[in-house]
């Protein structure tokens, strides 16, 4: 047998939902070997063997991040996002944002699309070891017809800009999902809804019809890649699910007909609240607009009672936080979303550990391979000093994440300084207010 880590004296809570055990583990190379009493005889025959004592701390699977956007750098604005990015910047940076990920307990994540093709490119970067970061999955550019995504009137009528490739005809979605196919996608997004101007629907509107939602399916499916969707309204839920879609992120504003869609074809959801959450919660800190923290903070309350009731029934629920955007950057909040789906649907801390983990892998397609603390999965791994069975909130302070291991590898856990200025990179504004003359009196602002 060759080198191998033992960790011991912590308590072991491994991704299943069963409550937390006394439990050694044993790492071989880069998966888990045997745990228990199976760890501590087999131990006994590996040399070298280095041990890592956990007493007092937990011993889990490291998150799984289901929706981050490891490529935008934390925009304030639609506006910086899809006007100030440049290509191999963006690969600079992304690299080194992913790795904060790792200081955030977090050992996989998936970017379902990204700007130009990085996410591409820093996925193969992080599997052949040029950036220590963790697992990866990630789209393309999402798709988007005409009517746009969340973007409005930023989004050309053709075209290609930021995330965002705009497709129309059938053979425009076919050559478009072949094509990302062949430049190496794990994932095919659509952008099943958006906003337009004048908007009187709750939720935003869909801009795809289910033919083109199939069409999208049949070929991705055809190539062996799965699609997910940008859904938040009940019909653009129900046709997503319908149509095939493997994954679908938000399913906010459900109906009943939204639901029983979701539960017939069990898809996964991730409802990504945690963007929402912060700009509800604490968006009077970054002058957010207060009907909007209104509007967000409705919107987590209206969809809640359906995405329990998905649960309730069998759906998997995953934990993805948006993070990428100036409300949720890099590193600060991957645990954000346990919390939410402990305080607003009513799940159980384990429950939410779970969705966090095991149920975590269908975002990165490695069902049986990480999420869970067993013999033969992944070595995927971190050490928390204190009981997060009681308050996953403890997930958020980073200086209780003792270790992390990705393959079995220990990750260097020093944190990462702010990196300077950097030219044309941020939207620049003439001012945060119009100067009418009422707004300056004597030298102070009114």
């Amino acid at each position: 047998m060759g080198t191998g880590i033992l960790i011991s004296g912590a308590t072991l809570v491994d991704g299943t939902g069963v409550p937390g055990r006394a439990a050694n583990v044993l790492i071989q190379d880069d998966v888990i070997k045997a745990v228990g009493a199976a760890a501590d005889s087999e131990a006994k025959q590996v040399h070298p063997l280095r041990t890592i004592d956990a007493s007092g701390c937990t011993l889990m699977p490291g998150l799984i991040d289901a929706h981050c956007h490891i490529t935008f750098d934390e925009p304030r604005s639609n506006d910086e996002l899809f006007f100030h990015r440049r290509e191999g910047l963006a690969a600079i940076i992304a690299a080194r944002n992913a790795q904060k990920l790792i200081r955030a307990g977090v050992t996989a994540f998936c970017d379902p699309d990204s700007v130009f093709d990085v996410g591409i490119d820093l996925r193969d970067a992080i599997e052949g070891g040029v950036v220590a970061a963790p697992r990866m999955s990630t789209g393309g550019n999402a798709l988007l017809t005409s009517v746009g995504g969340t973007a409005g009137l930023l989004i050309p009528d053709e075209g290609l800009r930021g995330y965002a490739r705009i497709v129309g005809s059938r053979d425009e979605i076919v050559r478009e999902v072949r094509q990302q196919i062949k430049r190496g996608v794990d994932w095919i997004k659509v952008h099943v809804t958006g906003v337009v101007p004048r908007q009187r629907t709750t939720g935003e509107i869909q801009a795809w019809t289910f033919d083109e939602l199939r069409t999208v399916c049949d070929t991705a499916h055809d190539l062996g890649i799965p699609v997910v969707g940008h859904c938040r309204n009940a019909s653009s839920t129900r046709d997503a699910a319908r149509a095939g879609f493997d994954m679908i992120l938000h399913a906010t504003h459900m109906d009943d007909e939204a639901l029983a869609a979701v539960i017939e074809h069990n898809v996964p959801l991730v409802p990504t609240l945690t963007f929402q959450a912060n700009l509800a919660d604490f968006g009077a800190a970054v002058g957010a607009d207060e009907d909007l923290r209104n509007l967000f903070r409705k919107e987590i309350e209206d969809s809640a009672i359906m995405l329990r009731r998905a649960f309730d029934a069998g759906v998997p629920l995953l934990c993805g936080t948006e993070s990428g955007f100036s409300l949720t950057p890099y590193g600060e909040w991957h645990y954000r979303e346990l919390e939410i789906f402990v305080e607003h649907l009513g799940l159980t801390p384990l429950q939410a550990l779970r969705c966090a983990t095991s149920e975590g892998a269908r975002a990165m397609k490695l069902e049986g391979r990480i999420g869970v603390v067993a013999p033969n999965y992944l070595a995927d791994l971190i050490v928390v000093a204190a009981d997060v069975t009681r308050d996953v909130s403890r997930l958020g302070d980073k200086a209780l994440i003792k270790h992390v291991l990705i393959g079995g590898v220990e990750q260097d856990l020093t944190p990462i300084p702010a990196h300077g200025k950097l030219e044309g990179w941020r939207v620049g504004e003439y001012s945060s207010r119009i100067l009418y003359q009422d707004t300056h009196h004597n030298g102070v602002s009114l």
